[in-house]
């Protein structure tokens, strides 16, 4: 009868084990110097070898050269305990055999003497199932056993474990194996079973045994009975239900050239080949995870548990992505695998995470946008970031007059049309020009106001910036009677063209090559709402202010609290930052 190779290759010495250092070296000191303990706990993950080297140990405590920590596997009681047979060593599943009475009859038990061996050997498998009522039955027989009595209990959850069962014990964590060792003791099976198989194949089985070695073994078995003699990479990860390359490909794709229909068509062939969801965007998550981690630490990091065929692949994609990319499609990912344990509709739920996936790389961080504030964009000409010189020397010379006023006088003479209005001539601008030099000015031209809204358009697309250029390409452009050319947005874009104001003002004052006040007003869909900012500019600052508030309307501190909060260092800080002129001060005290 064909034995499978977990029980074949089973280890039967110490050296043998795979991986577990710290718990062999402990047990064969303490063999070697005669402290034999009465009672142990072997904790960790499935298929590490608790149960293992449990039965080791009671060899090498029952071979007929020991005690001894090298096991003769020859003597009788050797062989005994390999097959099971031995009168000597009791195996007890505690998931069938829980209750108090099971543990009333292994109490009688110890009492008698072993038949024929030095020990008594009692292995608890799964002990984490003894009900409170059992494990205090075995309370007073764990703590002072006879002296050919040894306990040992083997568990995945040892947090189960009572405290007063773990003081008498002594406890040994077992620890999940690394890739690299599951693949090393895969590679020695293939020689031995005389299987000929691809390295990364071996690493698809070792990465689904996650970490379990007896895991690894079965699928293993499963690989060559659906295979035969030869493991091959692709058909390996095909049976282990692995996403394939071409998916990988076509989800990179769809995020570094902003297509969401790509995605719909991943989520589409999934659905078709009828994948578990789950389990492709868990998968997913190790995806972006291992791109992240090489992204920071190195393509040849250990961190990241691949094949070199894998490794080489990832490596490829990494020029795609930004590390703050990759950490929001992991974060993104993260939800959407939680999300995907309770939908109702698994389909659209993926569909709407892998297109947010999408639309999250047209974020841009709040220290670029910071940084565009400070210091705009070069290039642009002279008058798009400062004032010409006599415009300037005329607004020092009439500072005592009204800042409304003389906004008016400094805009040039041209006419622009109003996209929403069909009489043209009611949006002009005024035709009044300055009485300055015409040769510090630069020349202007008639600039309907539908062409500036396309030019802008075009400029933020040109960039990446699609959310302002889509906000840009949705608002009403119209120009307002105290000068300012009023941008009205819907609601969903006021918060994105509010943060780009100052971006929106440069690229339209170098278009228009004028000096241009661009201000927020009313949305479109939200009449009862009023400007929220503007930006200047041209005077080289930002004033905040209602649509029905002139700049020289800005607050002065009148009482005590104001001054208070005016002089603040803090306020002052965020305000020269910001460009920004306090509109309010309220004492908040007064609403508590």
């Amino acid at each position: 009868m064909y034995q499978v190779i977990a029980r074949k290759y089973r280890p039967q010495t110490f050296q043998q084990v795979v991986n577990q250092e710290h718990v062999k070296q402990t047990l064969i000191n303490a063999i070697t110097q005669k402290r034999i303990g009465h009672g142990y706990i072997f904790s960790g993950p499935r298929g590490t070898g608790k149960t293992t080297l449990a039965r080791i140990l009671a060899k090498s405590l029952n071979c007929e050269k020991g005690p001894t920590p090298e096991p003769c596997l020859e003597c009788s009681s050797c062989q005994e305990i390999t097959t099971g047979s031995s009168l000597d060593l009791t195996e007890i599943d505690a998931a069938s055999n829980r209750r108090i009475d099971d543990i009333r009859e292994l109490r009688e038990n110890v009492r008698y003497r072993p038949v024929r061996d030095r020990y008594k050997v009692f292995i608890i498998d799964e002990a984490h199932q003894i009900t409170s009522d059992a494990f205090n039955a075995l309370l007073k027989t764990l703590e002072e056993p006879p002296e050919w009595v040894v306990f040992i209990l083997c568990t995945t959850e040892p947090q189960q474990f009572p405290a007063t069962i773990v003081s008498r014990c002594q406890t040994f964590p077992f620890r999940t194996v690394e890739v690299e060792q599951v693949v090393k003791h895969l590679h020695w099976l293939c020689q031995e079973e005389k299987i000929t198989a691809e390295n990364d194949a071996l690493v698809a089985i070792a990465l689904a045994g996650d970490g379990s070695i007896r895991d690894s073994l079965s699928t293993l078995d499963q690989a060559i009975a659906s295979f035969g003699n030869q493991l091959k990479t692709q058909p390996v990860r095909d049976l282990l239900g692995a996403i394939p390359s071409e998916i990988l490909d076509a989800i990179t794709n769809a995020l570094t050239e902003s297509k969401p229909e790509k995605m719909l068509e991943v989520v589409d062939q999934l659905h078709r080949e009828g994948r578990h969801l789950q389990n492709f965007c868990g998968q997913l998550v190790t995806y972006f995870r291992n791109l992240l981690v090489m992204k920071i630490s190195g393509n040849d990091t250990r961190l990241v548990p691949s094949g070199d065929g894998d490794r080489e692949k990832l490596s490829s994609h990494l020029d795609h992505f930004n590390q703050e990319d990759l950490t929001r499609y992991l974060a993104i990912s993260l939800d959407l695998y939680r999300d995907l344990q309770h939908a109702l509709h698994p389909r659209f739920r993926l569909e709407v995470g892998l297109l947010k996936l999408v639309h999250v790389g047209h974020l841009t961080s709040i220290e670029k946008i910071l940084t565009q504030w400070n210091n705009p964009p070069t290039g642009m000409p002279a008058d798009a970031t400062e004032p010409p010189s006599s415009v300037a020397e005329h607004e020092n010379s009439s500072a005592d007059t009204s800042k409304e006023n003389a906004t008016t006088e400094h805009l040039p003479s041209v006419s622009i049309e109003n996209r929403h209005d069909p009489n043209p001539e009611s949006t002009a601008l005024p035709t009044e020009s300055l009485e300055t030099p015409t040769d510090n000015l630069h020349a202007t031209t008639d600039f309907t106001l539908n062409e500036l809204q396309d030019s802008l358009v075009k400029i933020f697309k040109d960039e990446g910036d699609n959310f302002t250029a889509d906000g840009l390409e949705r608002a009403e452009f119209d120009y307002s009677s105290n000068g300012h050319l009023e941008i009205r947005p819907l609601r969903d874009d006021i918060a994105t063209l509010q943060i780009n104001l100052k971006a929106i003002e440069v690229k339209a004052r170098a278009i228009g090559r004028r000096n241009m006040n661009v201000a927020l007003g009313a949305v479109t869909d939200a009449t009862e709402m009023t400007t929220t900012s503007s930006a200047n500019l041209g005077a080289g600052t930002a004033t905040d202010r209602s649509s029905n508030q002139s700049p020289s309307e800005n607050i002065q501190p009148e009482t005590e609290i104001e001054k208070r909060a005016l002089s603040d260092p803090e306020v002052a800080t965020f305000r020269n930052t910001l460009d920004g002129q306090v509109r309010d001060v309220r004492n908040l005290r007064s609403y508590s």
